[in-house]
């Protein structure tokens, strides 16, 4: 269980299908520039969660800054802040790693370098 930016607690289920992971300022401007013009909802309704990694972020920064910023996100963000969940799963830090569950098991992983495969990717996962 996680917070996300309004401190609301979140569990991933049997209903999650994608959990997109953020590890840096880079890859998390990627997903919000994929997501841009989406309406709310759209994640969810993909079966979709974001994730990003804040675990290296001096907590006064993200208590300050950042998450107050992501409250205006028209998308829920997970936040990560002890590295309880993306350090389970390797990958780029300047990209969007995309894992692909089933019954809450990895069952595929890409990785996004650009904000139009995600949103490419997005689209054909559709709902």
């Amino acid at each position: 269980t996680l917070l996300d930016q309004f401190d609301q607690a979140f569990t991933l289920d049997s209903r999650t299908q994608t959990l997109l992971v953020a590890r840096s300022m880079e890859a998390a401007k990627l997903v919000d520039a994929a997501l841009q013009g989406q309406p709310k909802g759209y994640l969810e309704a993909r079966h979709a969660v974001f994730l990003a990694d804040i675990q290296r972020m001096p907590r006064l920064i993200a208590k300050m800054f950042a998450v107050p910023a992501m409250r205006d996100y028209s998308y829920r963000v997970m936040l990560d802040r002890e590295g309880r969940v993306a350090p389970r799963y390797p990958g780029a830090v300047d990209k969007v790693l995309w894992l692909q569950l089933k019954d809450g098991r990895l069952m595929d992983q890409h990785e996004y370098a650009t904000a139009a495969q995600l949103r490419e990717a997005l689209e054909t996962s559709g709902p």
